[in-house]
């Protein structure tokens, strides 16, 4: 029987790659007492700060109901609060609290660390970066 070989396939490579890289970002935001999933949002949050929950969403490629525990855990974490947006009682308002925002500094300094972690060089991580934001948008 044959298939595709498992190790030439983009899709495996990306996969593979993305948990490892998870797990490695689980020592590093330890001491921030956040998931990779709660530090994405923080770092969308860090360079667009009150935002809709529609738009924090689309911005990470989340859904929603997925967005919903991660910002009621960052919410009793005291890093954000959610009100509704005036004259719209259906739509939430995201923000930084001033502790949320006093997390900037420490945060790309764990972004650092990871990059170093990977062995790549600036340059190499832009332009992984640059593949895969093509393939998103060949795919979306």
């Amino acid at each position: 029987m044959e298939g595709p070989i498992l190790h030439d396939q983009v899709c495996y490579a990306l996969y593979s790659t993305s948990g490892i890289v998870t797990q490695a970002y689980r020592s590093l935001l330890k001491p921030m007492k956040l998931t990779y999933p709660q530090f994405v949002v923080m770092m969308a949050l860090w360079q667009k700060d009150k935002v809709s929950v529609t738009e924090l969403a689309a911005t990470i490629g989340l859904s929603k109901s997925t967005m919903t525990p991660l910002l009621k855990r960052l919410e009793a974490l005291d890093y954000i609060t959610r009100e509704f947006e005036p004259g719209d009682e259906r739509q939430k308002c995201i923000m930084l609290t001033e502790l949320g925002s006093s997390l900037a500094s420490d945060a790309t300094e764990v972004a650092e660390q990871a990059l170093c972690a990977t062995g790549l060089s600036r340059d190499e991580a832009m332009q992984l970066i640059t593949l895969c934001q093509k393939i998103k948008r060949n795919l979306a």
